[in-house]
């Protein structure tokens, strides 16, 4: 008997903006522990470019076996539409929101109609936030969080020998790289609602943004480096990460860390070590519990979602075109609720 089928936007190859594919798929089954989903928005995600290209910024070794057509995306809210036979926790016309599958690559699939998601990484949608403002939490908050609160979860880190330790933030002097970004202007309202003070590090153009959001401070790097006139601050969240993090070693004091979220091409950790300075680093990870515990902040407002943008799923790929021009503030969504 043929499957019933949906609306999809999947890749073939990899590649640019231009292999994303807007076309008929499957709709999945689901497994009795999982729901399925109806989506009404999807949180568009560096990993989902990444993938899309390849990870070639990875090592070969590194870069993942996947199978085509591919279907990207990890971020969604919704509709209970199905339940496996298992699941107790939810019933169909719940408004849910999750983190799906991650850490597996390929394996998400929220770019589209419906979405399987195993229960427990489910959580249901923060009362009064729409599905676009949901769907745009689950990765970027998840990460700030991990990072900087409670790390939620013990899979081993391949990213550091051992493992990813948050500081406590109360009465500390945080600095925030990239704040306007997804992680960045979470980062920024985690640290301030943990009683730290916030120095806030964007372009120009962000500085009311991110005072709106708690900032204490904003240096705007396109006018002054901050890693010259910013000192003894307890913990440096580098939201941009890669190599350019180790220019903010002389920022922080002795006793204090540096968590750049983009690890890869950081090499001065004897640098760090001979200033008394932690480096250290996690991979967000699906986790319907926290998502479940940080709805309350989400629904009040205490955490507040910033959309740069929101683009129908069939327009995925400007969605991901206008990914690559950066500077983005908060997150893009795609939507797609039902006609």
């Amino acid at each position: 008997m043929p499957r019933e089928m949906m609306k999809a936007v999947r890749i073939h190859a990899f590649g640019g903006p231009e292999v994303l594919r807007y076309e008929d798929a499957p709709i999945p089954e689901i497994q009795p522990d999982e729901v399925l989903v109806r989506v009404h928005a999807i949180g568009v995600n560096p990993p989902d470019w990444y993938l899309r290209d390849g990870y070639r910024a990875l090592p070969p070794a590194w870069r993942p076996e996947v199978a085509f057509p591919l279907i990207l995306g990890s971020d969604v809210s919704g509709v209970v539409a199905a339940i496996g036979g298992q699941v107790r926790a939810f019933a169909v016309g719940d408004e849910v929101y999750a983190l799906v599958r991650f850490f597996s690559v390929g394996e998400s699939r929220a770019y589209a109609e419906y979405v399987s998601v195993p229960a427990w990484q489910l959580a249901r949608k923060p009362v009064g936030l729409d599905h676009p403002h949901a769907a745009a939490a689950p990765m970027s908050l998840l990460t700030a969080w991990q990072f900087m609160v409670e790390v939620g979860h013990d899979a081993p880190n391949p990213l550091q020998p051992h493992a990813h330790v948050p500081v406590p933030l109360a009465g500390r002097r945080v600095l925030v790289n990239g704040a306007a970004g997804g992680v960045g202007h979470f980062a920024v309202q985690v640290a301030k609602l943990k009683g730290a003070h916030v120095i806030a590090v964007a372009s120009g153009r962000n500085n009311g943004f991110l005072r709106d959001l708690g900032a204490d401070e904003v240096i705007d790097y396109t006018r002054t480096a901050p890693e010259d006139v910013v000192r003894d601050v307890d913990l440096v969240v580098d939201a941009v990460g890669g190599p350019g993090a180790s220019r903010f070693l002389p920022v922080v004091k002795r006793g204090g860390a540096l968590f750049p979220v983009y690890p890869l091409g950081f090499d001065d950790h004897d640098a760090a070590a001979a200033r008394g300075i932690t480096v250290s680093t996690t991979q967000v990870r699906s986790s319907g519990r926290q998502l479940a515990d940080l709805a309350p902040l989400l629904a009040d407002g205490r955490l507040r979602v910033a959309l740069d943008g929101t683009y129908p799923l069939a327009e995925a790929r400007a969605a991901h075109e206008r990914a690559a021009k950066g500077h983005i503030q908060g997150k893009i969504v795609l939507s797609a609720e039902p006609e």
